[in-house]
């Protein structure tokens, strides 16, 4: 179920920062239309921590009822706080989702016991499976892989999105967690490689503006396809390095606004993208073969 390209979605906007319903719909029908594999919503990329409870509940019933069993859904839940990730959990595993990606705990900086206890304690209270997601660079705490290989070990724990950008680290993860373990790649940039390694797909943050040639490369890295997938990155390498010119998804709400995918809402304290990196997005989104 949890393979290939799998897009961490913007969350689309108006200019006074409320939800854009009917961009909403069309985001999730280009994804369907060009392959991506899955859809998580509210994750880092659909900016989580400006999301109200209310909002992300609606967007994600909406995801579940227009794509249906088409594409999996997946719903980010992850607070800093353990008890308001577990309420998250109750109520967000009632919906017909696929699974909860769950981010560790920001600012907190717990210990790797703590981290344990926190995943162990959201996947007590969900329905449906759980994944974890380790992205060090923003939370200031790594999640290590004997960590993840304990969680391993719970029913709903059914793999880990990983963005530490080291390949012995997925190599490590597939080893310590078994073969039932999926491990995705959270880092375009080292993706290539990672599914190369084992991992089994890559929640992508390019698969926003570019979902065809994300869900071409993972298929053909997935397939252990080196020179193809070689070839493939090749042309994605710029756009994935110019989508972190400034915070994610900065650049690429900029992107799809251009596509006329999208308005161009974004919440505060995130702001549009400067006048100085447009023209290096605008380059290397061309280079990736997106038209706009």
């Amino acid at each position: 179920m949890f393979s290939g390209s799998l897009v961490a979605i913007v969350t689309p906007m108006r200019p006074d920062g409320s939800l854009d319903l009917p961009a909403w719909s069309r985001l999730l029908e280009f994804h369907r239309a060009n392959g991506t594999r899955g859809i998580v919503v509210g994750g880092t990329t659909g900016e989580s921590a400006t999301l109200l409870d209310a909002e992300l509940l609606e967007l994600t019933e909406r995801a579940c009822e227009q794509l249906g069993a088409k594409i999996p859904v997946i719903a980010g839940i992850g607070t800093s706080s353990t008890a308001a990730t577990v309420e998250r959990a109750k109520r967000l595993s009632q919906l017909p989702v696929s699974a909860l990606l769950v981010v560790t705990p920001a600012y907190n900086r717990p210990t790797q016991e703590g981290l344990y206890r926190h995943f162990a304690a959201v996947a007590q209270a969900s329905r449906v499976p759980v994944l974890p997601y380790n992205v060090p660079a923003r939370t200031a705490v790594d999640m290590l892989p004997s960590t993840v290989a304990r969680l391993a070990q719970l029913s709903t724990i059914v793999g880990i999105k990983e963005a530490v950008p080291q390949i012995a680290r997925v190599r490590e993860l597939i080893e310590s967690c078994g073969p039932g373990f999926v491990v995705l790649s959270g880092d375009d940039a080292t993706a290539r490689e990672a599914m190369l390694a084992g991992a089994r797909g890559v929640i992508s943050v390019t698969a926003n503006v570019a979902p065809r040639a994300m869900a071409e490369l993972a298929a053909a890295a997935t397939g252990a396809h080196r020179d193809k997938a070689q070839t493939l990155d090749a042309a994605l390498l710029a756009l994935h390095r110019d989508l972190f010119l400034e915070a994610n998804p900065i650049p690429a709400k900029w992107v799809l606004a251009r596509m006329g995918l999208i308005d161009s809402g974004i919440r505060l304290p995130l702001t549009e993208l400067a006048n100085g990196h447009r023209a290096a997005v605008e380059a290397s989104a061309h280079a990736a073969g997106v038209v706009f």
